[in-house]
């Protein structure tokens, strides 16, 4: 097969999918991008006007930072724990068809179920109160104090940390025992393998991990809004949480305004992200 027709069948592979995400993705964001300079009723052009609005949304500016603040301190704890555990056991017992799939049995719970489970801890009510009342300790309203936004963060690790410590141990195991064997002979210690070997050969490894948990940070929005509903405690109040309600209003050219920003600042945060692994590498 000469090279054009490599380069043909490449193509011919690769066409159903593009028009898939070109028709169902690039073209309903392009139409996003025209509403965000449009009223939401009669479509006129204001340009950009609808962005002013959002920047100065009191609502908006508190989720941005909530969603921030929530990510900047669920992807570092989520990676640093999740990489302690897989390595542990790596070391200890490796790993086993059994641990894999009890790793991944949070992410099989259904999100209704998660949600029942979450309502029996932290209810005014729940057992988390009944437990610190056994000890006299005063009860707390976890879902209506700040507490919620810490309790959020705790559901994120607790369904998520299973999948990435499989990724983790998945990279663990990639690396060749014959380094390890040859940096013990040369009589370097554990601590010195673990940074100087282990932890450059999982470099591939975190990137994935951190856009996978980056993107799955999102999908927390389900729990919080089944449990406190659109209007949460200001703490655990997400991009989400504004996006649903104007959804609900029919703000759409709040909201197509909204979703450009975010998608522009993901898209650099990923693109950054991407130039430094590369650096690394």
């Amino acid at each position: 097969m000469t090279q054009k027709k490599k380069y043909l069948s490449g193509i011919a592979f690769l066409l159903p999918s593009f028009l898939g995400v070109f028709i169902f993705v690039l073209l309903p964001f392009a139409d996003v991008i025209r509403r965000s300079f449009l009223t939401a009723v009669n479509e006129s052009w204001v340009g950009l006007k609808n962005y002013m609005t959002v920047f100065n949304n009191a609502a908006f500016k508190l989720a941005a930072g909530n969603t921030i603040r929530f990510v900047a301190i669920c992807l570092p704890l989520l990676i640093f724990i999740s990489l302690v555990i897989a390595y542990l056991l790596y070391k200890i017992i490796r790993y086993t068809q059994f641990f894999k799939t009890a790793f991944l049995l949070p992410m099989a719970i259904p999100t209704a179920s998660v949600v029942l489970l979450w309502k029996l801890l932290f209810n005014a009510n729940g057992l988390l109160n009944g437990i610190l009342n056994s000890f006299n300790i005063k009860a707390v309203d976890w879902m209506n104090s700040n507490y919620a936004f810490w309790v959020l963060i705790i559901v994120y690790i607790w369904k998520n940390i299973g999948y990435t410590i499989v990724l983790w141990m998945a990279g663990l195991s990639s690396i060749s025992e014959d380094v390890y064997e040859a940096a013990r002979v040369d009589g370097a210690g554990e601590w010195k393998i673990f940074w100087r070997i282990t932890l450059p050969s999982l470099l591939p490894v975190l990137y994935t991990i951190t856009v996978l948990s980056f993107l799955n940070s999102f999908k927390v929005f389900r729990e919080a809004y089944l449990v406190a509903g659109d209007y949460p405690h200001d703490s655990m109040y997400l991009l989400q949480h504004i996006f649903n309600n104007w959804f609900r209003d029919l703000s759409i050219d709040k909201m197509a305004a909204g979703a450009v920003v975010v998608a522009v600042v993901i898209l650099i945060l990923i693109v950054m992200l991407r130039k430094a692994w590369d650096k690394e590498d």
